[in-house]
């Protein structure tokens, strides 16, 4: 393994300075921290912000609608005292089949947000791979490796910052990536 290695790093087109890193700025192999990539733009930023203002709208619409169900418990509970058994028994299975048809609606609705941040995200990696390729192709290199694979590397064979600039020039904010509007609790 390790002569692997040596051989690959021997492959690359690198002059070792009195340090011993290298002095070219231009490799075949570049890295990034993909992460960071998508953490670090705009366009990453914005996946992330939508999905959390979806999240935080379904929040507040589930502790409205908890309240409103507590309330109507208690009404249901106070009524047990009046009612005849099998009366208040029909009025109570109503209730939990409602309850239940509510938790489920507002499950579906927060898998919804879940599938919509995941899909933003693909859109993403989509719209930066031609961004990324030009970035390649100007630095002279063949690939680019996620940075966490990359078993031994330079330094400056992460061209994450440089990534990070690039795709925020070309894809800004995102808004071409994601043209449908934020999500709303119930439509996302």
């Amino acid at each position: 393994m390790w002569r692997a290695i040596a051989f690959a790093l021997s492959l690359l087109p690198l002059q070792a300075t009195a340090q011993g890193a290298p002095s070219s700025e231009r490799s075949a192999i570049l890295t990034i921290v993909p992460e960071r990539l998508y953490d670090e733009t705009r366009a990453g930023k914005t996946v992330e912000e939508r999905a959390e203002e979806a999240s935080r709208a379904l929040m507040a619409e589930n502790r409205r609608i908890e309240a409103e169900l507590e309330a109507e418990e208690r009404e249901l509970t106070q009524k047990r005292d009046t009612l005849p058994p099998d009366q208040f028994r029909t009025l109570a299975d109503a209730f939990d089949a409602k309850a239940e048809r509510i938790r489920d609606e507002q499950d579906a609705k927060s898998r919804r947000i879940a599938r919509m941040r995941e899909q933003d995200r693909q859109l993403f990696v989509q719209a930066a791979i031609p961004v990324l390729a030009e970035l390649m192709h100007r630095e002279g290199a063949v690939a680019i490796l996620d940075r966490s694979s990359v078993f031994l590397s330079f330094d400056l064979l992460d061209v994450t910052d440089r990534a990070i600039r690039t795709v925020d020039e070309k894809l800004g904010d995102g808004a071409t990536i994601f043209e449908r509007p934020a999500a709303e609790p119930g439509t996302p």
